[in-house]
C-alpha cells in the first residue's frame, strides 16, 4: 500500500467487503474469537466525514468498552501538526489536522467486529482494496511515526552499497553505521571522487560486491 492510496482511496461502507452470511443450514454462525487465538494488535486506518475525527475517536472507546472488548483496541490516533498562522500582523502556532477525515487505530481485530467498527457514527469505512481492513506495513508505521519499529536487515557496517532509488541512485558507497530502530544507515557515498556522508532508509539500498 503507497501512501497515495492510503491517503486518496475513497473508501465507503457500501464498497467494502461484506461478512460472509452465516445463515446455511450445515454451517454454525461465527463465533468471536478465543483470547489464546487472537492475532496480534495492528493499525488499520478508518476514513470519516469531514470533521467527524474525534467524535470517531471517542464513539470507538465507547462502543469497544460496551461490548467488553475494550482491551482489543490499544490506540487511536488523529495525526496533529504545528503551522504557523500570521494573523492581524501577529504570528501564532496552531494545530491542525495532518491528514483530515482520516482516524488511525491500532487494534486485535478480528471479522466479528466488522459491524462495530463500520456502524461507528462517522465512519465511512476501511482505507484499503474495496475497503477491506488492510494493516499498515512496518514501512508505512515508520514513515508515519506511529511508532519505533525495528527493521530487519542483512546489512553490516562495512558493506558496500549501491542506492536504489532517490536523488542518489545508482551510486556506490559504504555503511559507516545503522539504526536499527529507525530503519536508516549512514553511508559515505562516492560523488565526483570523494566520499559524502549521507543518512538513507535502507529499503534504498542493496548490497554489492565490489
Amino acid at each position: 500500500m503507497t501512501d497515495d492510496e492510503i491517503f486518496d482511496s475513497e473508501s465507503t461502507v457500501e464498497d467494502a467487503e461484506k461478512p460472509e452470511e452465516a445463515n446455511q443450514p450445515t454451517e454454525k454462525a461465527e463465533e468471536p474469537a478465543e483470547k489464546s487465538e487472537l492475532p496480534e494488535a495492528k493499525w488499520y486506518i478508518l476514513h470519516t466525514y469531514s470533521g467527524y475525527e474525534n467524535l470517531v475517536k471517542a464513539n470507538l472507546e465507547t462502543s469497544f468498552r460496551q461490548s467488553n472488548i475494550d482491551d482489543r483496541l490499544i490506540d487511536v490516533r488523529i495525526p496533529m501538526e504545528d503551522v504557523v498562522e500570521e494573523r492581524n500582523g501577529k504570528r501564532k502556532v496552531v494545530q491542525r489536522r495532518l491528514f483530515p477525515s482520516y482516524v488511525l487505530v491500532k487494534m486485535i481485530y478480528t471479522r466479528d467486529m466488522w459491524h462495530l467498527i463500520t456502524g461507528t457514527r462517522g465512519v465511512t469505512g476501511f482505507v484499503g482494496p474495496q475497503g477491506r481492513p488492510t494493516p499498515l506495513t512496518d514501512e508505512e508505521i515508520r514513515r508515519m511515526q506511529l511508532e519505533k519499529v525495528t527493521v530487519k536487515t542483512d546489512f553490516a557496517v562495512g558493506d558496500s552499497i549501491r542506492v536504489v532509488n532517490g536523488p542518489l541512485a545508482d551510486r556506490t558507497g559504504e555503511i559507516k553505521s545503522i539504526n536499527q530502530t529507525t530503519g536508516k544507515c549512514m553511508v559515505d557515498i562516492n560523488m565526483f571522487g570523494r566520499m559524502i556522508p549521507a543518512e538513507l532508509d535502507m529499503y534504498q539500498l542493496e548490497k554489492i560486491d565490489l
